[in-house]
Formats: C-alpha cells, structure tokens, sequence
C-alpha cells in the first residue's frame, strides 16, 4: 500500500530540484536555444533535461509506475500507476522571460489521479494534494473560493496554439467572460491557472487543446481543495479528452453551462 502523504513529500523535493535547474538556466538562456516541436509549440534543452531529472528520481522512489511525459523521456504508460510529468509548463512564458512557468508532476491509479504537485518557480509557491488528504501550499491548507455567483468570479483562460478548429466557440464563451464576469486572464500555464483556481484566486478555468500533463497536478489538487472537475459537456472525461473546465463548487453548474451551450450547439 503505497502511503501517498510520504511519497508525496518525496515528489515535491524532486520537483523542486528541477524548479532549481530552470531558474538557474533561465539566467543565460537565449533565443538561440529554442527548438520548434510544431508552429507556436517550443521546447529546449531545459524542458529536456528537467524532464529526465524527474523521471530517473521518480523512477527512484515508485519503480513499478510507468510514464506520460511531455518530451517522450520514458514513454510507457500501460502500469497501473504512472507518473504524469510537465516538467516546464509555459515553455513560451520562459523563452520569453516572463515570469510564470511551472513544474508539474502527478501520480495516477487506473487513470485517476491521486497525488499532484505544482510548483511556481518564479514566486517558489508550492500547490501539493494527494488523495484524501487536503490541498496545500507551501505548508498551509488551501481551499477554493466561496465566491457566487459567476457575475462575481474571476477566470482564467489559455489560448490556442496549435489547434484552431473550435475558436468560433472558444471566442464566444470569451466574449460572455469579458461582458458578465469580473474577468478573465491568461497566464501562460495551465498548471498555474489550475493551481490559482485551487487556493482560490480564479474562481474558474476552461481550456481546450490541452494533453493530460497540463492539467494532471491541477486535477488532484483541485478536487482536494474542493473544486469541480468537467469536461465541456459536464462529464468526466477530462484527464485526457484535451477540454477541461475547472471551478469553485459555487460557481460550477452555472459555468458549465455557459460553456456547454457554446462547444455544444
């Protein structure tokens, strides 16, 4: 029986030692460095590197887990268990120099994740859960918002960058965020925005387009803050079905909605 609140302490260590690497890199990275994986979609030898440092000390602690990684490091997701790893999560953010990029790890069971750890490295803010035991940051307990109702949230958002296809509707529940809300923000990682949403700085977050090493962490650690889970449609099929709404308990029903009548007319 695998005690998640240690190994979960265990995670967190190693995230932060790759955290260490890219803060250190990002004082001499250039442009030069970059590689194109398609139009807009960038990686360099940080995300790399960081990638394997995470996988030979996760590796270290759960040797039965298999893998799904962003950069390929060590495909082999058929276990039980398996690590989800974003090692750089705002690739562009770092490129760029904008400070707001993150390190995302997750342990999931049978595809339903169990352990989640977040760590922003800019502001050295550490959003960790594991199942059934709570969502923290940095050492204290952390809770979605009681905002209520969606006219009062603040949401967050992240644009497409590889695939088009859905922008009609995408614009549409943007322009409804913009017109009926607080308002609305893109940060440039979808583990930040999830991890705001979780200690209750967002009330909400939609996205489409996104694989499940985005999103992996935030799951675990929002539902362990109270939040709401979906995909665009209400159900459940967001770790890997690439469209992912997450939200306070207050404001959920109200926002899926809204995003479900306009993906879904």
């Amino acid at each position: 029986m695998i005690n998640l609140e240690q190994l979960c302490t265990a995670v967190i260590n190693c995230t932060k030692e790759a955290g260490a690497f890219i803060r250190e890199q990002r004082k001499t990275f250039n442009n030069e460095m970059v590689e194109y994986k398609g139009t807009n979609d960038l990686v360099s030898y940080v995300d790399k590197t960081a990638e394997q440092m995470l996988v030979d000390r996760l590796r270290l602690l759960y040797p039965d887990a298999g893998f799904i990684t962003e950069e390929d490091t060590a495909a082999s997701n058929n276990q039980e268990y398996n690590w989800i790893i974003d090692p750089l999560d705002g690739t562009t953010n770092f490129v760029h120099g904008i400070p707001c990029f993150c390190v995302s790890v997750a342990l999931a069971h049978q595809q339903k994740v169990v352990l989640g750890v977040i760590y922003e490295i800019n502001l050295d803010e550490c959003f960790y859960a594991w199942k059934n035991g709570g969502a923290w940051l940095n050492g204290n307990k952390i809770a979605v918002s009681k905002v209520t109702p969606l006219s009062k949230a603040l949401l967050a958002t992240g644009f497409p960058y590889t695939n088009f296809t859905r922008m009609a509707a995408y614009m549409e529940v943007f322009d409804f965020c913009m017109r009926n809300t607080h308002g609305i923000r893109r940060l440039g990682s979808a583990a930040a925005d999830m991890a705001y949403v979780a200690c209750g700085r967002f009330e909400g977050f939609y996205e489409y387009g996104l694989n499940s090493w985005d999103i992996a962490a935030g799951c675990c650690i929002i539902e362990e803050a109270g939040g709401r889970l979906s995909d665009f449609s209400g159900g459940d099929n967001f770790l890997f079905g690439k469209e992912i709404i997450a939200c306070n308990e207050l404001c959920f029903y109200e926002f899926v909605e809204v995003v479900k009548e306009k993906f879904n007319k």
